[in-house]
């Protein structure tokens, strides 16, 4: 039998970290008021971190006589763009493999999230990194545009980096009307300015691009904002300041009103072949030929309280049998039905349901993160059964409300719809009374798998909402 005593272990290691007398290598972190130095133990650095296994050779460190240790030729070594009290936490996951983020503030996770990757930890990348996501939300919000300019510098943060611009695209009215909005950088500005999903009005794109341009120009800056006092020089500055973003506006989602009020006194800033083929589709209705002009919209929308729009997206995707950002229509998925509004018997789900054609079904259970949902590419039926046959339709689950990654699907051939069970797909799940049931009727192992039974062949439980959308496409 293989004993394990790891908490024993832990525990010494932390006692060698407070151990002032038995070290061999001395860190100077931070600078100036803000320096202070550790006194640690080269071995453990380099098993490790990989940063330190390199760091710690001969041609990265110095040596110093110390007079005051037992010891000789200590390794000193300076990291002065890491905050004190963020290596403290370091040092401490280092020797013990703890650490506990929910007492630190926003700003300290991320000096750990910059540390971290600095210093090749990456267990505690990754943990600094979906901590920040998960419980600190609110702060990135408050903070956005310093966390954008921190996380932009990472090339391995492309999670936390989605999640910030997703986050702008839901509500990015915080970001265009913050006093830090002129000082983002240019590549995270042109990054929003390309997505279809930046849930803004196009005007107020092109008014933050002309404000974000203007700063960019110190002698603007300085000026009045009177377009009309401005030289050709000016104009000409401006130009070249924003002349790749300026493609990406889409002119053709702008009223003539606000065109002609708004953008027209700009038109020396405006590539001549854009602005002629804007003009050209206000007078003409022509659509631009030869830029992409097409006006922003989410392909899918939905009012859920169990799944982001993005999870609408997939879903949509499986109808289609398509990658979602190919999708050859936009969706709509309207609320029929929520159980906590709309009660659990089957005449209610009945009365809001029935005969609706093509539904999408979401259940959560109570204290579980999974999202569990059927599409029904028929009808919930008004008699008292139907042959359930459709092949377009499948069952799914979502580990959590936002998952993109584990997800599971799988189209389920045959089964029986009824009227007498309300909510119901194919007798796999179905809801009878004030319980959800799924029912591996097929004995299908893709079936037991995604509805997590476990080995049974079916489960009945008390769920925590339940909403049905009916689907429609333009």
């Amino acid at each position: 039998m293989n004993s394990k005593f790891h908490s024993d272990l832990s525990k010494d290691l932390s006692l060698m970290l407070n151990d002032k007398e038995d070290y061999n290598v001395m860190i100077q972190i931070g600078e100036n008021h803000n320096m202070k130095e550790f006194r640690v133990h080269s071995n453990i650095l380099r098993a490790r971190s990989p940063y330190f296994k390199s760091a710690l050779s001969a041609k990265w460190t110095t040596k110093r006589n110390n007079n005051n240790s037992v010891k000789n030729n200590i390794i000193e070594f300076k990291k002065p763009n890491i905050e004190p009290n963020v290596f403290e936490i370091i040092l401490k996951f280092i020797y013990t493999g703890e650490v506990d983020l929910y007492r630190q503030s926003g700003e300290k996770i991320l000096g750990i999230l910059v540390a971290s990757d600095e210093l090749l930890l990456k267990k505690l990348f990754d943990h600094a990194q979906d901590h920040l996501i998960e419980s600190q939300s609110i702060w990135i919000k408050q903070n956005i545009v310093p966390v954008l300019r921190t996380v932009f510098k990472i090339p391995n943060c492309g999670k936390l980096q989605d999640y910030c611009l997703e986050s702008i695209c839901a509500n990015p009215q915080s970001l265009i009307t913050s006093k830090d909005f002129p000082s983002l950088d240019k590549d995270i500005l042109y990054n929003l300015l390309e997505r279809d999903d930046l849930n803004i009005e196009e005007i107020d794109a092109w008014n933050c691009l002309i404000k974000w341009g203007i700063e960019q120009i110190p002698e603007l800056g300085s000026k009045n904002n009177d377009e009309t006092e401005w030289s050709e020089d000016d104009y000409e500055a401006l130009k070249e300041t924003i002349s790749q973003f300026v493609p990406l506006i889409r002119f053709v989602g702008i009223s003539p009103a606000d065109f002609y009020d708004k953008v027209r006194p700009y038109k020396a800033v405006i590539p001549s072949h854009i602005y002629e083929e804007v003009t050209k589709f206000y007078y003409k209705k022509a659509l631009p030929k030869t830029t992409i002009l097409l006006p922003r919209y989410e392909k899918t929308q939905i009012e859920s309280k169990l799944i982001k729009p993005k999870l609408a997206e997939i879903i949509a995707s499986w109808i289609e049998r398509k990658d979602d950002k190919n999708l050859s229509k936009n969706y709509q998925f309207d609320l029929l039905y929520r159980s906590n509004r709309d009660g659990t018997s089957y005449k209610s789900f009945r009365l809001k349901c029935k005969g609706q054609g093509p539904c999408l079904g979401l259940i959560k259970m109570k204290n579980k993160k999974k999202i569990y949902g059927c599409y029904n590419a028929r009808n919930f039926p008004y008699h008292s059964f139907d042959y359930f046959s459709a092949s377009e339709s499948f069952l799914f689950c979502f580990e959590n409300n936002e998952d993109k990654q584990n997800m599971k699907m799988n189209r389920v051939k045959k089964g029986y719809l009824t009227s007498k069970k309300g909510f119901n797909f194919g007798d796999i799940i179905y809801m009878n009374g004030r319980y959800i049931y799924f029912n591996n009727i097929n004995d299908d192992d893709n079936v037991r798998n995604i509805l997590d039974l476990d080995g049974h062949q079916s489960i009945r439980f008390i769920p925590e909402s339940v909403e049905v959308f009916k689907i429609t496409t333009t």
